[in-house]
């Protein structure tokens, strides 16, 4: 593992030809990292003061979804505190914890801004900020319930903040689309836009049940690179993959290529036996401009956290290459 100011990594295998290879050492973190967790997956990380902060997704041994907020020094060999995060809210309805999972950090302008899927009579996203991972201040919920996947957008568009999401239902939805929303104070949310739906199985079979946005898109000359999760409900239950498209910088509903081929399916043991089988779920991704390198975080069956590298200007080739549009 190299570790140096920019992010981790490791080199691709010797022979490999794959377009994101996982860290050799996965899982990055393990299920039991704290002595009250079963599971750390599908969290978020950031680079913070020369290092890295992260809000992960920590289920006790309740099996209770808690958010709790974690530090490293170099990406990989993270400290994360065993008390659960808990926000400051001006208003106590909104504030009132329920649950909370699958967080996702994004830096826009001089804060953090953390979204999640946030119980308040069902799913929806929830939206804080922070500017020290010490005190969160949260905000009104982005959207009615049910939805899942809220992902905002590293700086505004046209004046707005931005925000993918994905309207869903109560349940362990078998169904969605990626939708693009708009708002001028992170309070009222409109301009819904549809950016796209699951693929047909017959062009794309991992995708063809439901898709959603993975980490923080990365403006690139091309356009907004989008890594989102696709999902395949096969003969033994969903199988959770990821891919990767382009967005149209100033549009970014519009979706401009689309990988048709998977980035990364569930392949090795900790990605398919857990407490959910079969998933990759793709949450955070750093990202180097002057190296083009990619480390994309995500959760191995709903249990661990792995980590996966690439390079950026390889993936916008793959993603082209293999389009569907």
């Amino acid at each position: 593992m190299e570790q140096n100011q920019f992010m981790p990594w490791e080199e691709r295998p010797e022979g490999s030809k794959e377009i994101l290879w996982r860290y050799s050492n996965n899982p990055v973190i393990p299920r039991n990292l704290l002595p009250t967790s079963n599971s750390i997956f599908n969290s978020a990380v950031v680079r913070f003061r020369g290092a890295y902060a992260g809000v992960f997704r920590c289920d006790d041994t309740n099996r209770r979804m808690r958010l709790h907020v974690g530090f490293s020094r170099n990406g990989v060999d993270w400290e994360i505190r065993p008390e659960p995060l808990k926000f400051t809210c001006e208003d106590k309805e909104i504030g009132e914890w329920v649950y909370g999972y699958d967080p996702r950090v994004c830096f826009i302008e001089d804060r953090y801004y953390v979204t999640w899927c946030n119980g308040y009579h069902g799913p929806t996203i929830g939206v804080a900020w922070t500017q020290d991972f010490e005190t969160f201040q949260q905000l009104e919920n982005a959207f009615l319930p049910f939805n899942r996947n809220g992902v905002l957008f590293p700086r505004k568009i046209d004046g707005r903040f931005a925000m993918l999401s994905r309207p869903s239902d109560n349940g362990h939805t078998p169904f969605g689309d990626i939708f693009y929303s708009e708002s001028p104070d992170l309070q009222f949310w409109g301009r819904h836009r549809h950016v796209m739906s699951p693929a047909p199985f017959e062009e794309s079979a991992w995708q063809c049940t439901k898709i959603g946005a993975g980490p923080i898109p990365i403006e690139t000359a091309e356009g907004w690179l989008l890594i989102y999760h696709g999902v395949l409900q096969s003969c033994n239950g969903f199988v959770y993959s990821f891919g990767s498209a382009l967005l149209a910088r100033d549009q970014p509903w519009k979706v401009k290529f689309r990988s048709g081929a998977y980035l990364l399916s569930p392949q090795t043991g900790y990605e398919c036996a857990g407490d959910v089988p079969n998933v990759c779920f793709p949450c955070a991704a750093l990202h180097d401009e002057a190296t083009g390198r990619i480390a994309v975080y995500y959760g191995c069956a709903d249990t661990v956290t792995g980590l996966a590298f690439g390079y950026l200007p390889e993936i916008i080739r793959f993603t082209k290459e293999t389009s569907i549009i």
